[in-house]
């Protein structure tokens, strides 16, 4: 039995998928020692592994895959999911990955995966074809980019990602925002979803039912805000150039 080419069957595995293969631990301890000492095998973390590809010299694994298997529960999330969907402008080196495990940030193969606490269960899918990737549908991206903007990827990016989304679910949009339940969450959404009403084929009805769950409260759209403009109908103050951020503009706008 050539132990590699049983494992390239799997982007990741454990040592329960090497034991399978072999009748003692112990001989399937040493083997897998064998390929790691070869660099035929990469340790990703503790208990997680991957093949070494021969066609490219890199893991077998991606980083959508690796964060999906970190915990029994973990899935790609926020600005990761975006890369995912092809909607991201640029590749972050940090990996964002949700899970109702915690686990301790590591790096592997040049990314830095993330720990980010779980705060629900819906929204979280396996594409067909994705390998084994768990991963936020792309109205739960949103709504956790939008909610999260300050901690991850910021205003410009988010928007960046937002205007390049084909077409947003406004059921299922509504349905995350209800399950969040914060008044802040929706006077972000449906600010910037009116921003961007016509370009992102939103209804009216979306931004009432934002407006009328988003509170009383004055409050600022991002931090860092260096020319600020303030909307009386949101009760928010937000950057006076919102709409000629990168990639955010109508010009650029790839619906």
């Amino acid at each position: 039995m050539n132990l590699y080419y049983e494992l390239l069957q799997y982007p990741i595995f454990s040592m329960k998928e090497v034991n399978g293969l072999y009748s003692s631990e112990r001989t399937a301890r040493i083997a897998l020692g064998k390929l790691l000492k070869e660099n035929m095998v990469l340790k990703i973390r503790n208990g997680l592994y991957t093949c070494l590809s021969g066609e490219n010299g890199g893991p077998v694994a991606n980083r959508f895959q690796i964060a999906s298997a970190i915990t029994p529960s973990s899935y790609v999330s926020h600005h990761t999911a975006f890369e995912y969907y092809g909607t991201a402008d640029q590749v972050f080196y940090e990996v964002y990955v949700g899970s109702e495990t915690r686990f301790h940030d590591f790096e592997f193969d040049g990314y830095t995966y993330h720990y980010v606490k779980e705060q629900m269960k819906e929204g979280i899918v396996f594409p067909e074809f994705g390998g084994g990737v768990r991963i936020t549908d792309k109205e739960r991206t949103i709504t956790d980019s939008i909610k999260d903007m300050n901690l991850i990827a910021g205003l410009e990016e988010v928007l960046s990602c937002l205007v390049s989304v084909n077409s947003i679910d406004e059921t299922k949009m509504l349905k995350y925002l209800d399950l969040y339940d914060n008044a802040f969450l929706y006077q972000k959404t449906g600010f910037i979803f009116s921003e961007y009403q016509r370009e992102l084929g939103i209804s009216d009805d979306f931004i009432k039912i934002c407006k009328d769950r988003s509170g009383d409260s004055k409050r600022y759209l991002t931090t860092g805000i260096n020319e600020p403009a303030y909307s009386g109908e949101w009760k928010l103050v937000y950057p006076k150039n919102i709409k000629r951020m990168k990639n955010g503009g109508l010009e650029d706008a790839a619906i």
